[in-house]
């Protein structure tokens, strides 16, 4: 059952007023299915419920979408930009070194800004019983892991190396969000520099390692 709502744009006091008729925006009817989505599933995300959410006509939807198929497509695309693109584009920062380049790959992990868990594994979800999303998926996991594997082998590992070690980090990252595993902040802490040593087969700096901890425990909280 969903218990809260994502702020419409009406109720946000930093948002900029709504202008005449207009009770909520594109974004609020995608934040909404997105929220229904990763929350409930995809039968959620239906017109009317979503309306009755947000306290306006299911006719407002028709401003922004032509049908739900057409609201399930932009979440989709959404979900490429945010997570994909976003993995993508960390790995291709640059890095003084293997080690900080995986570290500027976990960092887009620890920014719901970047990479949204819940979304990523809600479509996954719903592609289980949609062959045609299960290609999406299969396609979007190859683009992540190829933009992995380029990230080791410009720090000079070779080919079948650099794809190898490429899959183990990129699935025990997923698999990490998957088991949805739950440790102490100072227990996973306590283990980056044996991860990153596991992950390279090169031992970290240990000026890196604490720079990455005050990262993470900045970004979550304790």
């Amino acid at each position: 059952m969903v218990t809260s709502s994502p702020i419409l744009h009406r109720d946000d006091p930093n948002r900029e007023q709504l202008v005449g008729h207009i009770k909520v925006t594109r974004e609020d009817w995608l934040n909404m299915a997105r929220d229904a989505l990763v929350t409930e599933g995809v039968e959620s995300v239906k017109i009317l419920p979503l309306a009755n959410r947000m306290g306006v006509s299911r006719s407002s939807f028709y401003w922004y979408f032509e049908n739900r198929d057409d609201l399930l497509d932009a979440l989709l695309i959404e979900w490429e930009e945010r997570n994909t693109a976003k993995i993508v584009a960390h790995c291709e920062l640059p890095g003084d070194g293997i080690n900080e380049a995986i570290c500027n790959f976990f960092n887009c992990f620890l920014d719901p800004r970047h990479f949204d868990r819940g979304l990523d594994f809600a479509i996954r979800e719903w592609a289980r019983r949609d062959p045609n999303l299960r290609l999406r998926i299969d396609a979007a996991d190859e683009i992540r892991i190829e933009a992995v594997t380029a990230m080791f082998a410009r720090h000079g590992y070779e080919p079948d190396e650099a794809d190898a070690r490429a899959r183990i980090l990129y699935f025990m990252q997923l698999g990490y969000h998957a088991l949805d595993i739950r440790e102490h902040i100072d227990t996973r802490l306590s283990r980056v520099s044996g991860y990153l040593l596991g992950f390279t087969g090169r031992k970290p700096d240990a000026d890196l390692v604490a720079q990455f901890q005050r990262n993470v425990l900045r970004l979550i909280p304790t």
